[in-house]
């Protein structure tokens, strides 16, 4: 690799060299780093225990991530702002205005400064930008291309802004009032042109309105009963071409006793339903007399908004006369047909011609202009807001991000949210996720012991992983509830949902078969116990079953003699124990001095393949895959060894020089196993000692054989 023209210094944690961010002319050339010796290319923008207004503000294709070249393009834009970028290294909220080089910076921040009557203050921070913010808000032009009705000065715009918003509905201000933009203004005037051009097309022709005004109410009423008149000409059609079908055409006998044996209305359904009149071969449509009462009404209005205006007053209706009815009323409602659908139909024709007729369409248009051309004054003031985002926060993501320095000191990196306290102990390495089951798939690839907590607090839920790096997983099970504290200091009600189980130390791994030895033989124990109950009760209702008859028993049988081969089968088998017992003692004694050795060896056969895969797996441990699963892009592996691992995960421990007592009036008896154990092997001792296996390694005064006088 060739020399860097800047000499870096690099620090070894997690395994991985990762390059150390010492001054401003460190931060300074990190532009020019080799992306491969960054520890992370990648993190999101949310979940992460930073202020997200600078997490947004580095983000600049919005896409939810902060990746290595937007971070780049942030440094570089400090060190072009900036006269000194110690400066970033220093971090803090506020900046002299004369330490900012970038003129057009400066000048948006001494402008700032002048508009909220702070002209002689020497410098600004983040609290200014926001007192500037919110009284730009309130200005009637504040750049954000939205007119409220008290934007404008004359009483008449205000009037035509008040209504657009109230047909169309508004857009909300920068001060949270309503008001109108372009897209809104557009539309407005577009419908409203569109609906008075309509309008426009029934002047000065006369077919479209043949009753005037009251052409409207005529086509309205003609067309609630066109379905049920076409119906009734047809079935007269019908029954002329063949008249057996008459009877079936104005109703089935069937039909009307299904009705008639419930209550009927006028308007029921089913008398709808009915033909309109009776029907007969070419008989005319009577309008009055003989009609389906569920249509006399409707018909009432028919007569006199439509057929009597255009054809006179009359009894009947012919077909020739509904085919002119509907022919004199065609044009009207093509024309009708084509009505724009518009809320601004509210204000009504004559004002709407007033509006178009004048010109507040230029004027809102000019209005809103003025409005947009405050935003780059505006965004002028966003990038002083940008500088002093990043120079209070762009060091500490630079310290999680280009390394992990701040994790490997332990003073909270940005992805950790707090601490979990839960069978006592704290844990520190806690991340919050959005999905968990998402997260585990590939989160299981740290090799960490990992739990999943729901946490709660005033009606808000969260998700966070914790890492258990010390102590033993004996008591870590899904539904066990702790406390979680977040880095605000707010204590969560947590409750584990889902345990990742992995080695937590080597530790726990050599005791590890004996509990399960343990837990195996409880479980027989617990089995036998059980078969004996059953086995106890069932003997019980036998017995009371015996009692209950005992008067109809037959005798009870003789006993049996003892069987002299039962008795020998017994004594060979406790022989046989004995021989082996005595056999595994020999084998120890024959070991000599190298006896302890002997012991240890049984421990390592027995723990040392657990410990062996437990090492294996802490060796592995890893920070990546945690993080990868959460949105983030590592650039290689971050160990958690077991120093280190001990670190994040603290056991409770009484403090130094604090009193205890040992005497507990509630405590259970013990029983003296100790006593027990050393019974049995002075038991087992003494056996082997009288069958003679510990005569080869005992002086020949205490030997069995001479003590017994037995010939060898």
């Amino acid at each position: 690799m060739a020399q860097s023209a800047h000499r870096w210094h690099f620090f070894r944690a997690g395994d991985v060299d990762q390059v150390a961010i010492r001054d401003a002319s460190d931060l300074a050339r990190l532009p020019e780093l080799d992306p491969k010796l960054w520890a992370a290319l990648a993190m999101p923008t949310r979940g992460i225990e930073i202020d997200s207004r600078t997490l947004d503000l580095l983000d600049t294709d919005k896409d939810g991530r902060v990746r290595q070249p937007e971070m780049v393009a942030a440094i570089r834009f400090m060190t072009a702002t900036l006269a000194d970028a110690g400066e970033i290294v220093t971090g803090g909220d506020g900046v002299a205005v004369a330490a900012i080089k970038d003129a057009r910076i400066q000048a948006a921040a001494k402008r700032a400064l002048a508009e909220l009557g702070r002209a002689d203050q020497k410098s600004i921070a983040l609290a200014d930008v926001a007192d500037h913010a919110a009284a730009v808000a309130k200005l009637k032009v504040n750049g954000d291309g939205v007119l409220p009705p008290d934007s404008a000065d004359d009483a008449e715009t205000q009037k035509l802004i008040g209504e657009i918003i109230d047909v169309l509905g508004g857009v909300a201000d920068r001060s949270g009032e309503k008001g109108v933009d372009q897209a809104t203004v557009d539309k407005f005037f577009t419908e409203a042109q569109a609906l008075v051009d309509w309008y426009q097309k029934r002047e000065g022709q006369k077919e479209l309105l043949p009753l005037g005004d009251a052409t409207g109410p005529a086509a309205g009423a003609l067309a609630v009963v066109r379905a049920k008149i076409d119906d009734y000409f047809t079935r007269a059609r019908l029954a002329a071409f063949d008249p057996r079908a008459q009877a079936a055409l104005n109703g089935a006998e069937a039909d009307f006793a299904a009705i008639a044996a419930h209550e009927l209305a006028p308007t029921a359904p089913e008398v709808a339903r009915l033909p309109l009149a009776r029907v007969e071969p070419a008989r005319p449509l009577a309008l009055k007399e003989g009609l389906n009462p569920a249509w006399a009404g409707s018909m009432a209005t028919f007569v006199a908004a439509t057929v009597t205006p255009l054809l006179g007053a009359r009894a009947v209706l012919t077909e020739g006369d509904w085919a002119a009815l509907q022919e004199r009323l065609a044009a009207y409602e093509a024309w009708a047909a084509t009505k724009p659908v518009s809320p601004v139909e509210k204000l009504g024709l004559p004002r709407l011609r007033e509006v178009l007729g004048g010109d507040a369409r230029a004027r809102l248009t000019a209005l809103i202009a003025k409005d947009k051309a405050q935003e780059d004054l505006n965004q002028e003031v966003v990038e002083v807001e940008r500088l002093l985002q990043y120079k209070r926060d762009l060091f500490e993501i630079l310290q999680n991000f280009v390394n992990f320095s701040r994790f490997y000191r332990h003073e909270w990196s940005v992805f950790q949210a707090g601490t979990l306290y839960v069978d006592g102990r704290s844990c520190d390495l806690c991340v919050e996720v959005a999905d968990a089951g998402k997260h585990a798939a590939l989160a299981a690839m740290a090799d960490s012991y990992l739990a999943y907590c729901d946490i709660v607090r005033a009606g808000e839920k969260k998700t966070v992983v914790v890492a258990i790096t010390g102590g033993d997983g004996d008591n870590i099970f899904v539904g066990r509830n702790g406390v979680f504290f977040d880095r605000k200091g707010r204590d969560w009600d947590a409750t584990v949902t889902k345990v990742v189980a992995n080695p937590i130390s080597v530790r726990e791994a050599f005791w590890a078969p004996y509990k399960k030895f343990a837990r195996l033989i409880e479980e027989q124990f617990q089995k036998r116990a059980q078969a004996a109950d059953a086995e106890s009760q069932a003997a019980l209702g036998k017995g009371a079953a015996v009692v209950a008859q005992a008067d109809k028993a037959p005798a009870p049988p003789a006993p049996k003699k003892i069987d002299v081969g039962t008795v020998a089968a017994i004594g060979v088998a406790v022989g046989g124990i004995g021989a082996m017992v005595a056999g595994i003692l020999s084998a120890f004694f024959g070991l000599g001095v190298w006896m302890p050795i002997g012991v240890v060896a049984l421990i390592l056969l027995i723990s040392g393949p657990s410990m062996l895969l437990a090492l294996l797996k802490l060796r592995r441990r890893n920070l990546g895959p945690l993080l990868d699963a959460n949105g983030w892009a590592i650039n290689g592996r971050a160990r958690i060894n077991v120093p280190f691992g001990g670190a994040l995960t603290r056991l409770a421990a009484v403090p130094r020089g604090s009193i205890r007592s040992f005497d507990d009036p509630f405590a259970e008896r013990r029983r003296p196993w100790r006593l027990y154990v050393t019974l049995a092997i002075l038991v087992i001792l003494g056996i082997s000692w009288y069958v003679g296996k510990l005569d080869p390694y005992l002086p020949k005064a205490v030997r069995s054989a001479t003590a017994l006088d037995r010939q060898p």
